[in-house]
């Protein structure tokens, strides 16, 4: 009762349905030979995590994108999605930027600005970039300062976010693509691209997912980051430093100017010019047109301010960061491009026509299933089967509603094997029940009655069905660890069904038989209720003999003995 509320009070009333039963497109990619050694558990990890990032970005839901065997990629990509644009997209290179930064802003649910911030050195919320061997100067009680420079000791700063105090929430940017120094070109249209940045609210998901949509690396564009808790829009121009300028980028901890968690960036000759020139350019700017963002797919993961050019090819991303904050950036810098190449081994489109005639014959194979036990159970157990009919209907009650939580949950999909696996544990459950009457029907052919023989049969039962289900479970357990891709929905719904199994014998099905066992159409067995003595064969009934109260005195007869 307790997970039916809870079902309901979530709104996921049924379980959320796998590719081949609700239609959509499988996508499987497979790591090019010729790599070996860059194919491990890491890169694979992140070519999922960047995938991911490119499907979220089609507005897709409950798409699946995960690793199956070594070099395997699977990408389930459900109905209503273009298909070919998908396919598109997963497998390519991911599209990274360093972008100068134009205007920005914070965004939310009114559209309003965040309090604007004074240029560094005065409190500013967003970190600053100085050249070799010098430290950023700016702080703030939002974001810490951190830096990025030209050598492994010089820095320029990242993580924070600048606000420029010269936009306002009801203006047009301050500053235009075609004005901007840093941008190093114009704009083909720059009064749509103000108004699209006037309007953009990145606070809203399906203002995230199409902002810069389509954007050249040529023209400027807008874009959305989160940083702090709290999303900014950025009016971006002409891409300066493509990702894949990028060589190196790896965290590391400072221990000598206890500076912590940093981000080192080593930069191919092409890309160090590059960047020279770009951080030359903003650093002559007023804050934020001295900012450069670093652009995956169109969002905003960091955006450092500069002071001075960062020359040698070398630059140092320093602040108060995590562990795993570092990581991040290092892996977005790293591979923004995919760690590793992909060739497209397969693409499987199932429509929604053949997804619902999949569903409509697995339930079908389920009822016939379900049928034809509920019909030997009742010809061999006759009222017995009262019991078994209400404890194989609570067992699927139990099935249908942790589905139905396990999918917004744990991401679980229903596929047509897992569907296989819940009819397959019909017959597990049955068994259960079966071992329970029977060792109940052998103490009454051993002359007991009903009350008695309940709960002599249910010691020696339970440990049974306790060998059977847990040989059961980790059969299941085996092969879900073992296999992959939908094989796992069939391991899981099966293990699932068999822990359910002992939930059900243990807490149902039992103390529902003692209750029975007290009624006189079980007690005094009934012909129809499947336990009557006369028809089970039964031993005449056992007597209980007494022993005299005292001792006796005199001989004993051998007989009377």
């Amino acid at each position: 009762m307790g997970l039916t509320g809870g079902m309901f009070a979530s709104g996921h009333t049924t379980p959320r349905l796998g590719i081949d039963l609700a239609g959509g497109t499988s996508i499987t990619l497979e790591a090019k030979s010729g790599q070996e050694s860059a194919i491990n558990k890491a890169n694979m990890d992140t070519a999922v995590d960047i995938m991911n990032r490119r499907v979220n970005g089609l507005g897709v839901s409950e798409a699946e994108v995960q690793t199956q065997g070594a070099r395997n990629i699977i990408v389930n990509i459900p109905k209503g999605t273009n298909s070919e644009e998908a396919r598109a997209q997963v497998g390519t290179t991911a599209k990274l930027y360093f972008r100068p930064v134009l205007a920005t802003e914070a965004t939310g649910p009114a559209g309003n600005a965040s309090p604007s911030a004074s240029p560094s050195g005065s409190g500013s919320p967003s970190p600053s970039a100085s050249a070799t061997g010098e430290k950023a100067s700016s702080s703030s009680s939002e974001s810490p300062a951190s830096s990025v420079s030209s050598s492994p000791s010089a820095s320029a700063t990242s993580q924070g976010r600048a606000v420029s105090d010269a936009l306002k929430a009801d203006s047009s940017p301050s500053a235009s693509p075609s004005a901007s120094s840093s941008a190093g070109a114009s704009t083909p249209d720059t009064t749509k691209l103000q108004a699209q940045y006037a309007a953009l609210d990145c606070s809203k998901k399906s203002a995230r997912t199409t902002a810069g949509e389509r954007a050249k690396p040529a023209d400027p564009t807008v874009g959305c980051g989160k940083m702090n808790g709290v999303w900014y829009k950025y009016l971006l121009g002409p891409a300066a430093v493509d990702g894949t300028e990028v060589k190196k980028a790896q965290a590391v901890y400072d221990t000598q100017n206890a500076a912590g968690w940093q981000v080192t960036m080593d930069f191919t000759g092409k890309g160090a010019k590059k960047f020279a020139d770009i951080t030359g350019k903003l650093a002559q700017n007023q804050q934020p047109q001295n900012e450069f963002g670093i652009v995956l797919d169109g969002e905003v993961v960091s955006s450092p301010y500069v002071s001075q050019a960062i020359t040698g090819g070398q630059a140092q991303i320093s602040g108060s960061f995590t562990q795993e904050e570092a990581q991040s950036l290092a892996n977005m810098l790293s591979y923004g491009a995919l760690p590793l190449s992909f060739k497209e081994q397969s693409v499987t489109t199932v429509t929604a026509a053949l997804g619902g005639e999949q569903l409509h014959a697995g339930l079908l194979a389920g009822a016939i299933g379900l049928a034809l036990v509920i019909i030997y159970l009742v010809a061999y157990y006759r009222g017995l089967s009262l019991i078994a009919i209400a404890s194989l209907l609570v067992s699927a009650a139990l099935t249908y509603v942790i589905m139905s939580l396990l999918g917004p949950t744990i991401g679980f999909a229903l596929n047509l094997p897992a569907v296989c696996g819940a009819i397959v544990a019909i017959g597990i459950t049955a068994d259960s029940f079966i071992v329970f009457f029977e060792r109940i029907r052998d103490e009454i052919r051993e002359g007991r009655t009903l009350r008695p023989s309940v709960e002599r049969a249910w010691p020696r039962a339970r440990r049974t069905i306790l060998v059977s289900d847990f040989v059961s479970f980790l059969a299941a357990a085996v092969l879900f660890i073992v296999t992959v891709g939908k094989v796992q929905g069939f391991a899981f719904t099966l293990g699932l069904t068999t822990v359910l199994d002992v939930v059900v014998v243990f807490f149902f099905t039992k103390p529902l038989m003692t209750l029975a066992a007290r009624r006189p159409f079980f007690a005094n067995g009934h012909k129809w209720s499947g336990l009557d003595p006369k028809s089970l064969g039964a031993k005449p009934p056992l007597r209980r003999t007494r022993r005299p109260a005292g001792p006796v005195s005199g001989p004993v007869d051998p007989k009377e003995a």
